[in-house]
């Protein structure tokens, strides 16, 4: 089994870490920049007016775009990529969390690539490129800042896809953990759930592995779950948002699958993808829902494999089946401690039999598809994991 890393994104890690964004555009060759950023979070911070300066002290030209949402959407992903065709743009700066990110990227691949960009994320065409980027981080979550991925929502029937490819890598990433001191705290709830989950998936394949890279992986998920809970009692804590925001990149490129199987398993994202492109939750929200219906469902693969994860994470001692329904149950109390909801009804969401239809076939890629890589998913085990998180 060959296992290949790759994380070309310079990160500039530390307080003001900010201030160095012209430097880097600079660095890159920037003259003409799309400015990318979610709602008034990046204005009233002071984040936005502070780049704004930075850039025009350094005479780099600049346009902006703001309004990117969770679950990000292509109608703005079409905004932007006509916006920086008008002004010539040769470098995105994304001012944000993974949506932005997300944002960032789809428009990169659009103004580099002819064609439609949602083709890309259909799978039915591939990027040759993008436009660079870079990002300043102000939510700890996706771990879009180093990964080779983007989501994007299609509100035209509620799709939400992804597309992967080492093109989409920023080209810096500038992190700072006191920019995420006012994050909200639902907001840090949702993203150490995710934080935890990229991690929990890549741990769950159907392949070889190596004991270090388990050990580094496990280690991850508990300080991203100790981190997350005193940033709760004390939103300024630097070491521990810190800790999340550093967990957030290592989570998500592709380091805590080295030596192992790197497909990992996917099915739980696959599954929220289409939960939260038909009802518009918080991705971590619905991790958290998926989850424990998932790790119930599929245990008996291989309960070792739980039962490992259950000791290196919360010191379980039991092996086996026994380990195993203990680890999930210990997930489950981390969720709960995160204030996350276990099933949809939790959530608010009633689930009626036409939707579950319509999110197995989105799921499936309208049949074309199976999910999962520690046990292989079909149309059938989706149902069944759907009604446990129901």
């Amino acid at each position: 089994m060959i296992s290949r890393y790759y994380s070309p994104t310079r990160v500039i890690f530390g307080k003001k870490a900010e201030e160095e964004v012209a430097k880097e555009l600079k660095l890159e060759g920037a003259k003409s920049v799309l400015l990318h950023y979610g709602g008034s979070s990046a204005e009233k911070s002071g984040l936005l007016d502070k780049v704004r300066n930075l850039l025009k002290e350094n005479d780099i030209k600049f346009v902006e775009l703001g309004g990117v949402k969770p679950n990000p959407r292509l109608s703005l992903v079409r905004e932007g990529i006509k916006l920086s065709k008008e002004n010539c743009v040769n470098f995105i700066l994304a001012l944000g969390g993974g949506s932005v990110i997300d944002s960032a990227k789809a428009i990169g691949y659009g103004l580099y690539n002819e064609g439609d960009v949602w083709d890309f994320y259909t799978g039915e065409r591939k990027p040759y490129g993008s436009t660079p980027i870079g990002v300043i981080l102000t939510l700890s979550a996706t771990g879009s800042e180093l990964s080779d991925s983007s989501v994007i929502t299609n509100e035209d029937g509620n799709l939400k896809r992804g597309c992967n490819s080492d093109f989409c890598r920023p080209r810096f990433a500038l992190l700072n953990p006191e920019l995420t001191y006012t994050v909200p705290k639902y907001q840090s709830e949702v993203g150490t759930v995710d934080i935890m989950m990229h991690t929990i998936e890549r741990f769950f394949h159907s392949g070889e592995g190596i004991d270090f890279t388990d050990k580094i992986a496990c280690t991850l998920i508990k300080e991203a779950m100790e981190a997350g809970l005193k940033v709760l009692n004390d939103p300024e804590d630097y070491d521990a948002r810190a800790s999340l925001m550093w967990a957030s990149s290592l989570s998500h490129n592709g380091l805590m699958a080295l030596g192992n199987d790197q497909r990992g398993d996917w099915a739980c994202h696959q599954l929220e993808h289409e939960l939260s492109g038909m009802f518009d939750i918080a991705h971590g929200a619905g991790l958290a829902i998926i989850f424990p219906a998932w790790a119930s469902y599929v245990y008996k693969e291989n309960p070792d494999r739980f039962s490992k994860m259950g000791s290196l994470v919360f010191g379980i001692k039991e092996t086996g089946e026994e380990g195993a329904l203990k680890t999930i149950e210990k997930f489950k109390e981390c969720f709960r401690a995160f204030e996350m909801p276990l099933s949809m009804k939790e959530a608010g969401i009633e689930l009626t039999d036409e939707q579950l239809e319509e999110l197995l076939d989105k799921a499936t890629f309208y049949g074309k598809r199976t999910l999962g890589a520690f046990k292989t998913l079909e149309r059938e085990d989706m149902k069944r994991i759907y009604l446990l998180a129901k």
